[in-house]
C-alpha cells in the first residue's frame, strides 16, 4: 500500500471522533458493556485486516483502520477509568500505574513477542524473497481475541455494581 502511514492516520481521527462521543457510550453502556464493544471491534478489525488487500478489497484494510478508535478509547480509556473510580483514593496513583504497566508494558511486551513468533510461523522464502500468509496471521489475534472476550464476558463483575443489585 503506498503511503501506508498516512492512512494510518484515519486510525488516530477515529480515536479523536469516539474520545469526544465516549461519554454518551459510558453512560449508556457501563464498564463491562463498552469494554465487550471495543473486543467485538478487534475481532472485526482482525478479521477485515486478515481478508482485505490492497485492491478489491481495500475498503477492509480502511475500515480496521478506522476501528483503533473503538478499540483504543473503548479499552485502554475506559480501563483507566474505571481503575480511577474504583481505586481507594490514598492507591490512586499506584492503581493508574499499575494498569499502565499491565496494559502498556508487560502487555505489549507479550504481545510483541507472540506476534513474533506467529509471524514467524507464517513467512515463508521463495527465490529469496520472504514473503507472509496475512490471512492466517490476523486469524490467530482474532481468536485470542474471541476466547479473551468470552472469559471477560463471564467473569468480569462490577464489584460496586454487584453491591447495589
Amino acid at each position: 500500500m503506498k503511503f501506508a502511514a498516512s492512512k494510518m492516520t484515519m486510525g488516530q481521527m477515529s480515536e479523536i471522533f469516539f474520545m469526544l462521543v465516549m461519554p454518551f457510550f459510558f453512560i449508556r453502556l457501563g464498564v463491562k458493556r463498552m469494554i465487550m464493544v471495543c473486543m467485538l471491534a478487534w475481532i472485526l478489525r482482525y478479521l477485515l485486516f486478515a481478508y482485505g488487500n490492497n485492491e478489491a478489497l481495500v475498503w477492509m484494510l480502511y475500515t480496521g483502520i478506522i476501528l483503533h478508535g473503538i478499540c483504543y478509547d473503548f479499552f485502554f480509556v475506559t480501563g483507566q477509568i474505571f481503575v480511577d473510580k474504583r481505586a481507594p483514593k490514598h492507591l490512586k496513583a499506584s492503581a493508574q500505574g499499575m494498569i499502565t504497566f499491565a496494559t502498556y508494558g508487560l502487555g505489549m511486551f507479550i504481545g510483541t513477542w507472540f506476534s513474533r513468533l506467529i509471524v514467524g510461523l507464517f513467512t515463508f522464502t521463495e527465490a529469496r524473497q520472504a514473503s507472509h500468509t496475512w490471512t492466517q496471521i490476523w486469524l490467530i489475534p482474532m481468536a485470542i481475541a474471541i476466547v479473551v472476550l468470552i472469559f471477560f464476558a463471564v467473569l468480569f463483575r462490577n464489584a460496586k455494581k454487584a453491591r447495589e443489585e
